[in-house]
Parts: structure tokens; C-alpha cells; sequence
């Protein structure tokens, strides 16, 4: 008799043989993210630890935010995605109205004016802008048949454009482009007609022009800094300079650990935040930036792989474009401290010091294991 036969022989042998729901099943969470994240955030404290000069403050402070993103993480998983649809109008103009509030009452630091100031704390409402923006245009494409229509288009960019406009007049553009990416992928994974994408394409070149009158003049600067740094070595210049030569100086294998002289010695802006793929670069050298990419790479992997088995369009809008956004995040970081982009102040994810971005980071996280989670298990 075959184990089948004796299955059939048995009534409840089918429920009895059942393989038992794993821990995984229980809590939510997705195994190979969740190590991939673990891996990710010990190497970026292994990294601030030196980047900070040895200051471990920074580094005690980066880890606590850690373990707040991976608790907002693990809360967000638990979600129903159904639920999250349910609740983005209302967080979408929770968002909205933040953003006026910065510009009334805002907190300016560093001549932009990105913060509420909050009992202990203060809280940059364009972050929250950066999920509840693909969360919202993609509960609005859903509601009708995919590939969108021409008017549902033109209203998702108007639910675009209201928040990008609004966080660069702070101004930030490095986080009114991200935002705006963000939209951008949830349209393109709706299935856009490629005459629209063409055409935006077109549009978008001759607005340039345009967009340039209304950039700021240290925006304007950025830009002809990155395509001259060497034009004001001393001044606009003086950043991307270093990070080239600290990158550069770290050679296959780097100086060593502690052992950089661009960033120990102070010559490097920003060595913990915005530059500190520099440090790493000189310090650990192309085998650290390689093994950093890797763990990048696995994650937009593994987070491309999650969105394509969700079983309903919101789940799969949103968790692609949460997976393509951290892409942005990572190319644009690597891009500009290299020299290949302009800079505009990303943080590099889960590796640059700072508190808001990390938790942001997690809660997307949060979102793509309920997506898995409840593709598992459709009952749930």
C-alpha cells in the first residue's frame, strides 16, 4: 500500500500528516527579509561606529532607532493589507495637513523649515509621505480596471503633485524626488501604456528649462558643483572631492578599519550621514562596498520577489513600489557620493545615521512582509 492509498484508507490522515504552521506563519514575518535587514543594520553600526570617530553614542542612539524601526516593522506586519487600503485616505490627508502645518509653524534648521517640533522630539512629515503617497495611488488605481485610464492618470498625478510640491517648497528636493519616484513606480506597475510613458518622457525634457527658474540657488549649484566640482575645490566642490579621494585612497581592500585618514582626520563632511559610503570605501575598501551592495541587492530581490505573489493589485502597487523606492534610495546615495549624481542629501539606507528615515525605511518593510504574509496564508 502507497502513502497515498493509506491516505485514502484514512480519513483524517491528510489533516494528521499536515505540516504544522511555522513560526514564520504565526508572527507574520518573513524569514530571509528579516535576516537580510538584521545583516544590514549590524553591518551599518559596524561602519558608525568609525564614522562617528569611535563615539558611541551615535552609536548606541542608531541602534535604539533600529530596534523602534524593526517594532513599527513588526506591528505593520500584523496588518491586513485590506486594512491599509482602508485606512490611506484618512493617513493621506493626515499627511497633507502636516506638511501645511510645517510651512505655518514648522521648525527651520540648516535655512530649510522640514520639522514639527514635538515634546522631546522632532518629526519631518515628509517621511510619512514617502509610504502614504504609493499607499494612496494605489487604493485610488485599484478602485477601477488596470491598466488605468487617461483621467485616472492625470488624478494620481494630481495626488503626486500635491505632496512633491508642498515638501519642495521646505525646501527638500532630494525627498520631493523620492516621493515623487515612489509615484511614479506604483503608475508604472499599473501596466502604463507605453504612449503615456513616452510622452511623459517628452514633456519632462522640455519642462527642465522651467524647472531650473524655480530651483533654488544652492540647488542650482549642486548641480553645476556635480558637473564641475573642480571648478571650487574649496567650497561647492570640497565634499565630492573628498569622497572621490577617500573611495579611491581604499583601493580592493581598504586601509583597515579605524585606519582612514579622510574621515578620522575630519577632511570628510557628513562621514556618518550622507557620505559615509566613503568611509567605507577607504576604510574597507571595494570589498566592503561590494559585500554592502550584495546585502542591497538581495533585499530589492527579495522584495521584488514578495510583490509579485501578492494575490490583489493594491498589495502588489504597493510592495513593488516600496521595493523600487529603496532601490532609488540606494542608487541616488551611491551615485551622488561618487560623483555620478548630483548631491542631494539622501541618506544611505539603514547605514547613514539618523532616526526618521530608518523607522520610514522598516514600516515600508512592515508592509511588504504583510503583503507575503497574507499572500501565505489568503484565510488570514
Amino acid at each position: 500500500m502507497t502513502g497515498r492509498d493509506f491516505q485514502r484508507t484514512m480519513p483524517g490522515a491528510s489533516t494528521h500528516f499536515r505540516q504544522a504552521p511555522s513560526l514564520w506563519s504565526y508572527t507574520h514575518l518573513d524569514a530571509w527579509l528579516l535576516l537580510l535587514l538584521m545583516l544590514l543594520c549590524s553591518y551599518g553600526l559596524f561602519v558608525l561606529y568609525s564614522a562617528s570617530g569611535q563615539d558611541m553614542g551615535d552609536v548606541t542612539r542608531q541602534a535604539i532607532r533600529m530596534g523602534a524601526g524593526f517594532f513599527v516593522m513588526i506591528v505593520l506586519a500584523q496588518m491586513r493589507p485590506r486594512m491599509l487600503m482602508t485606512l490611506t485616505p484618512w493617513l493621506y490627508l493626515l499627511g497633507v495637513g502636516l506638511l501645511v502645518a510645517v510651512m505655518l509653524f514648522g521648525v527651520s534648521a540648516k535655512g530649510a523649515q522640514r520639522w514639527i517640533a514635538l515634546p522631546g522630539f522632532r518629526f519631518q512629515p515628509s517621511e510619512l509621505m514617502k509610504l502614504v503617497l504609493p499607499m494612496a495611488m494605489a487604493a485610488y488605481l485599484v478602485r477601477d480596471q488596470l491598466p488605468p485610464r487617461f483621467k485616472h492618470i492625470l488624478v494620481s498625478l494630481v495626488i503626486m503633485a500635491v505632496p512633491t510640491a508642498l515638501i519642495m517648497k521646505q525646501p527638500d528636493l532630494g525627498t520631493s524626488l523620492l516621493i515623487a519616484c515612489s509615484g511614479v513606480f506604483v503608475l508604472l506597475l499599473s501596466g502604463l501604456y507605453w504612449r503615456y510613458v513616452v510622452s511623459a518622457l517628452v514633456l519632462i525634457g522640455a519642462a527642465l528649462p522651467v524647472l531650473w527658474s524655480f530651483m533654488k540657488g544652492y540647488q542650482k549649484q549642486r548641480v553645476m558643483t556635480f558637473l564641475n566640482p573642480e571648478s571650487d575645490p574649496l567650497g561647492a566642490g570640497w565634499n565630492i572631492i573628498q569622497s572621490k579621494t577617500a573611495i579611491g585612497s581604499g583601493g580592493v581592500s581598504g586601509k583597515g578599519w579605524l585606519q582612514g585618514t579622510q574621515s578620522q582626520l575630519n577632511f570628510l563632511p557628513e562621514s556618518h550621514t550622507d557620505f559615509i559610503i566613503a568611509v567605507i570605501g577607504e576604510e574597507l575598501g571595494i570589498y566592503g562596498i561590494g559585500f554592502l551592495i550584495l546585502l542591497y541587492l538581495l533585499i530589492i530581490f527579495r522584495g521584488m520577489l514578495l510583490a509579485m505573489r501578492a494575490q490583489d493589485n493594491f498589495s502588489r502597487l504597493l510592495a513593488g513600489s516600496i521595493t523600487l523606492t529603496f532601490f532609488v534610495y540606494v542608487m541616488v546615495n551611491i551615485g551622488m557620493v561618487t560623483g555620478l549624481l548630483p548631491v542631494v542629501g539622501v541618506p544611505l539606507p539603514m547605514i547613514s545615521y539618523g532616526g526618521t528615515s530608518i523607522v520610514t525605511l522598516m514600516a515600508g518593510f512592515g508592509m511588504l512582509m504583510s503583503v507575503a504574509a497574507h499572500s501565505r496564508s489568503p484565510r488570514r
